[in-house]
């Protein structure tokens, strides 16, 4: 099974695509779709969804994961995610031919406690564990390696 992880942001969403096998995954690929703050709104949705429309063409994933929308302090934050999150699923939902691509939501404590053993890891202690779970793979960002862990939480909790 490939699964497309994806980390929606509007300056930078990280995507990560692996094989799970079993209990076994293998790194496929991952990257980071990024735009230019000075866009506007609608091409940098655009874009967004059209490089996310290539990396589904590329990887034919059979499914997707995201992690479930979380509420900043700043309502202005917490609009321009839902907004490049709604470009995402639009993307997914758009895939082959119209038939869709099912994506599966998560929780960021459910994907922390996936991949590193307690829902309130940071940052850091996910990414040492991806050097762990995928070595030898060089993660180009943080919005990647988040990706790619929303990947193989998926994974497991499949």
């Amino acid at each position: 099974m490939i699964i497309l992880g994806l980390d929606p942001s509007l300056s930078s969403t990280g995507w990560g695509v692996i094989r799970s096998e079993g209990s076994r995954i293998s790194h496929v690929a991952h990257g980071q779709v990024k735009t230019a703050s000075a866009t506007p709104m609608p091409e940098r949705l655009a874009f967004l969804q059209a490089e996310l429309a290539q990396v589904i063409a590329r990887y034919r994933p059979d499914r997707a994961a995201a992690e479930e929308i979380f509420l900043n302090k700043n309502p202005q934050s917490t609009l321009k995610l839902a907004q490049a999150r709604g470009a995402v699923l639009a993307t997914c939902g758009a895939a082959y031919d119209g038939m869709g691509l099912a994506v599966r939501e998560h929780a960021a404590r459910a994907v922390k406690k996936s991949v590193v053993g307690t829902g309130a890891a940071e940052k850091a202690q996910v990414q040492a564990m991806l050097k762990v779970l995928l070595p030898g793979v060089k993660v180009v960002g943080a919005d990647a390696a988040d990706a790619l862990a929303v990947a193989i939480a998926d994974a497991h909790l499949g």
